[in-house]
């Protein structure tokens, strides 16, 4: 498959190019800097990253440009330009002109391929704190600020561009038009990567990857591992055998109402019901991480008790998606690991299985549009990320019965107003798909939930002193999770929320909105 190549260099927002190259249909993949895989025939281009690194440190990162440089075409971005203008004998300083944050970008060469279509000026977003002070021989401005004169250039007699802004980030207006030009002119990509390309490539793969053999995948109800077991499903059939784990910290008839979607769409899908056993562990646990691990744990021995009971299986499939994957590498020196996700490794090694992950290069969006192209119903595809440890961790301190029913119960009258609140017109776009706009609350917000607070305060029912507990409303818009904002509701939702769940709800006389985004707070509160 035709694509091109991304070498990470640090940046916090290298995703992004991944992403928005895939906005375009083109395959992309993306390789720390000091992991450069075989460069074949299907590399068509390959783009250097930003960095949190000056070229001029001692430990920079560093890159063997004369594997790729003149031999395919190369487009640098803010560290990468000031790389390769460093490499190639330009000069790099630092206190020149730092620019952070909006600037507008004046063209300079609009015959340049890299800028055809790209207005005479508008806003780019910058972020380094070193300039291009000389260019390297050969080299031509193409663009400048009103600070910067070598915001971005070209060498002469090579497909070799370089921009010192971010053309991935939203700020930058015509990002998107310079990555296009890079991607379908320059390179020459086709932009036919689409979720049908995907699912005819992929159902290929698997047949031939699995060929007669037993697969075993856990689902959660989330849109990963339900395009996961819809996507073998469709390649081999009855050979998969689904687990879905009741752990008794699941929201309101949640564990009866997937399964039975499940059933609907054609899946093998065994109901593990453990909730008795998780919820005798977490008796008296008030400690978030110390929740996780016997959950985590407790997982993996239900899981493994049902797995054992299926015949010949040979493979564990695993929703692992492509920020997963990103995420578990790290960059050592640069960047330090994001987390050891749990879809990265993990189960196989106990259960002496083969791993399978068909969705490992889709970024979360994709995978909608591929669950979309299955023809699995909105209400899957669409559902909000739900936390791997369940209502346990919207439960400030210890985990009980009564404490679950009042959360299922505030959370369930929230999450029905989302669905039920008719906002069209209102210029939200939807969260899975911000293409289109939402027709109601939910699908406007990327996730939601109630977390039941461990204080008691003073209310009054019917004339009546009454000492409860308040939950808190969370609710936030993102793309990936990494950074979220709070989401802005009508006031009149707000109202009606808060009142029927102090109405209805026995134990709650108080309800809260967490408008905290992230960072400095997570989304979840524990």
């Amino acid at each position: 498959m035709n694509k091109i190549l991304i070498l990470d260099f640090g940046s916090q927002v290298t995703q992004l190019i991944g992403r928005r190259l895939r906005e375009l249909n083109v395959f992309c993949e993306i390789y720390p800097y000091n992991k450069v895989p075989a460069l074949d025939a299907s590399v068509k281009g390959v783009i250097l990253s930003g960095s949190p690194c000056s070229v001029r440190d001692a430990n920079a990162p560093q890159v063997d440009l004369s594997l790729f440089k003149g031999k395919y075409p190369l487009l640098g971005i803010c560290y990468g330009a000031q790389y390769i203008a460093y490499r190639c004998g330009g000069k790099v300083e630092g206190s020149l002109a730092r620019e952070y944050g909006r600037a507008m970008l004046d063209v300079v060469r609009a015959d340049s391929p890299l800028l055809k279509g790209v207005s005479a000026r508008s806003q780019v977003w910058m972020s380094h704190g070193d300039s291009i002070s000389a260019l390297p021989e050969g080299a031509e401005v193409i663009a400048s600020t009103s600070d910067v004169v070598n915001a971005a250039y070209q060498i002469a007699g090579e497909q070799t561009y370089a921009v010192q802004f971010h053309p991935e980030v939203f700020h930058t207006t015509e990002g998107s038009q310079i990555l296009s030009n890079f991607a379908l002119g320059i390179c020459g990509l086709a932009g036919d990567w689409t979720p049908a390309s995907f699912i005819e490539t992929t159902v290929a793969d698997l047949r031939t990857q699995i060929g007669e053999d037993r697969v075993i995948l856990g689902l959660s109800g989330g849109v990963d591992s339900t395009v996961t077991g819809v996507l073998l499903h469709k390649a081999i059939g009855n050979q998969l055998t689904c687990i879905f784990v009741n752990n008794g910290l699941l929201r309101k008839n949640e564990f009866e109402d997937v399964l039975e979607s499940y059933r609907d769409m054609g899946l093998n899908v065994i109901g593990a019901d453990a909730s008795k056993e998780f919820l005798s562990e977490l008796a008296g646990v008030t400690e978030p991480e110390q929740k996780r691990k016997i959950i985590g744990r407790l997982f993996v021995e239900t899981f493994d008790k049902y797995a054992k009971q299926i015949d010949n299986a040979r493979w564990l499939a695993q929703g692992t998606i492509y920020p997963d994957v990103i995420e578990s590498a790290g960059i050592p020196g640069i960047a330090s690991k994001i987390k050891s996700h749990h879809n990265v490794g993990g189960l196989p090694e106990k259960m002496n299985l083969k791993i399978v992950e068909p969705l490992r290069m889709l970024f979360k969006d994709e995978v909608r549009r591929v669950g979309r192209a299955l023809g699995i119903k909105e209400e899957l595809v669409g559902r909000h990320p739900f936390p791997g440890p369940s209502l346990a961790i919207r439960i400030i301190g210890d985990v009980t019965e009564e404490k679950l029913r009042v959360l299922r119960e505030a959370d369930d009258i929230f999450i029905r107003g989302l669905r039920n609140y008719d906002c069209t017109g209102m210029g939200f776009p939807c969260a899975s798909d911000p293409r289109v706009m939402a027709t109601n609350l939910y699908d406007a917000i990327w996730q939601a939930g109630v977390t039941l607070l461990p204080v008691k305060s003073v209310g009054v029912m019917g004339d009546e002193r009454t000492y409860e507990n308040p939950v808190a409303l969370r609710a936030v818009v993102s793309t990936d999770a990494m950074t979220a904002d709070w989401f802005h509701f009508p006031y009149d939702f707000l109202s009606d929320v808060s009142n029927e769940i102090i109405n209805k709800v026995r134990g709650v006389n108080r309800v809260v909105y967490d408008i905290s985004s992230k960072p400095p707070a997570t989304i979840e509160w524990e």
